[in-house]
């Protein structure tokens, strides 16, 4: 049994899901201070590539880094080639998830009170001190939610990453790639088979995500339950 793309795909989800986690964190927390107008321009942009379809995706980005298009060229001269590469789909994984993580941390970030914030400006923290210490914990939830979205998207993209990276075995096959080859050839067994090896990942890290929600929500009765009997006595 040949585990490579079980591997490569959990490398370029592992690896985009990062790329998008900070990006996507950044322009949420840009977006949610900006006015509404402006908001929505980002939201077209930055959303674009959740409601086009993939392919469309993989066509445009083919057109920014193929091998005869100036910025593909510029990488080509210092080593990196996407195209027909696997980090290629690492891009490719990134651009299609990017949309999940952003909108679902911006949503987080406006529900966040700004109250605690200003408080912590009047005691004189910094504005990075209170975002990782302060607005990052109590937005927790929606950023976990938002990152394992980016994880299960960049983990089942097809479209985008077969138009710029194909399917080549040892090179760059995914899971999602290898059900498509193995189906076409009428290997129904072995399409079955990386069927049921994605649906168990994603399956385990849902029920790891909501295993981590349920200790989130204990901790959090136990600190009131705390501050009550302190407030008792």
């Amino acid at each position: 049994m040949d585990w490579y793309p079980l591997y490569n795909s959990l490398r370029i989800a592992a690896i985009s899901c990062g790329i998008v986690f900070f990006a996507g964190i950044a322009a949420a927390s840009f977006a949610a201070r900006l006015p509404r107008w402006l908001k929505g321009i980002l939201d077209v942009v930055f959303t674009l590539p959740m409601v086009l379809p993939p392919t469309v995706c993989g066509y445009f980005l083919l057109l920014l880094f193929g091998v005869r298009r100036p910025l593909g060229r510029l990488l080509l001269r210092y080593g990196i080639r996407l195209v027909m590469n696997w980090p290629g789909g690492v891009v490719a994984a990134s651009v299609v998830a990017f949309p999940l993580m952003y909108r679902t941390a911006r949503g987080a970030f406006e529900s966040f009170d700004d109250n605690l914030a200003w408080a912590g400006q009047t005691l004189g923290l910094g504005n990075i001190w209170i975002f990782w210490r302060v607005k990052m914990p109590a937005c927790r939830q929606g950023i976990l939610a938002a990152t394992v979205l980016a994880f299960a998207r960049a983990l089942g993209e097809y479209g985008a990453t077969s138009m710029l990276i194909g399917y080549t075995p040892g090179k760059t096959a995914t899971v999602s790639t290898t059900v498509y080859q193995l189906w076409r050839t009428n290997d129904e067994a072995g399409a079955f088979f990386w069927v049921m090896v994605n649906l168990a990942i994603s399956t385990v890290v849902l029920l790891v995500v909501n295993l981590l929600e349920d200790r989130q929500k204990t901790g959090g009765r136990r600190r009131e339950e705390l501050r009550g009997t302190g407030s008792g006595h």
